[in-house]
């Protein structure tokens, strides 16, 4: 497996697992800067290398009322500035190949969200760029289908692919996460990261809203850690009962310091070198 590198750190075998964080949505400059200087904070406390997410469209909710966020340009804007006032590699999704290469000019990482992943022209755009781009497996896909999406990018000349599992619909309004997912998807030569509050959602099961499940956030988290990922994405948001999307299945950011304290832990056992006996 080669290590994707984003600034000064790896994802990747035989690195430190990584802290993929921010709110679902950018909901306004001064909430994002000051949940990612918090973010930023905890993670440099932690020893974890740490990339701050942030949508700047929402381009999917389950309803047309909902909120979506400031768009492309404002987006950037505010992610410009985060990234250069803390310093951090970001990340965002898109949604249409017009906008990589505006997101490139700002973003370390172009996400290619999950009911997207089948979308050849999306994906080949944003590996032109260059950037690192991270293929979230759809709902719909047994872990192995992803390398079709893997070899759109590699293809397209990008080998910088980080994968992110987020759970697989299983009946209605509801989402599994399949352990043997993880050494499946890493046995196809890229980092692994766990989406762990998005598999926690219950699609469309709110009142025109996604709901969710975030009291399973730890227990799931640690069980993708110990099955060998090599980060963590995780939505976290000061107070997710005000938050504008995915409220439901947010980490409340209080809780972040101990949980990745533990992930911390199970990552350096399970990585610990075989002792020969």
């Amino acid at each position: 497996m080669n290590p994707v590198q984003l600034g000064d750190f790896s994802i990747g075998t035989g690195c430190p697992l990584a802290l993929i964080a921010g709110p679902c949505v950018i909901e306004s400059e001064q909430h994002a800067t000051d949940l990612a200087g918090r973010l930023v904070q905890i993670a440099s406390a932690a020893r974890v290398p740490f990339v701050f997410k942030a949508s700047f469209d929402k381009a999917n909710r389950t309803s047309g009322t909902s909120f979506r966020g400031p768009g492309l340009d404002e987006g950037l804007r505010v992610l410009a500035s985060i990234k250069s006032r803390f310093g951090v590699p970001v990340l965002t999704d898109i949604h249409e190949p017009p906008q990589a290469r505006a997101a490139a000019d700002v973003a370390d990482v172009l996400q290619i969200p999950a009911f997207l992943c089948r979308q050849t022209d999306l994906i080949v755009a944003a590996a032109k760029t260059g950037r690192a781009v991270n293929i979230k497996k759809g709902q719909f896909l047994a872990p192995a289908d992803i390398r079709h999406a893997i070899a759109k990018a590699a293809d397209a000349g990008n080998a910088r692919v980080l994968v992110t599992e987020r759970g697989t619909s299983f009946g209605y309004h509801d989402l599994v996460v399949d352990m043997r997912a993880f050494p499946i998807l890493r046995s196809l030569g890229f980092p692994v990261v766990y989406d762990v509050t998005h598999s926690l959602q219950l699609p469309g099961a709110g009142e025109g809203v996604t709901a969710g499940q975030a009291e399973f956030i730890e227990p799931m988290a640690c069980a993708g850690v110990a099955a060998g990922v090599d980060g963590v994405f995780m939505e976290v948001h000061q107070e997710p009962s005000r938050a504008k999307s995915d409220a439901q299945n947010a980490l409340r950011l209080d809780l972040l310091p101990t949980l990745l304290e533990r992930l911390v832990q199970i990552h350096q056992v399970v990585h610990r070198p075989a002792v020969a006996r």
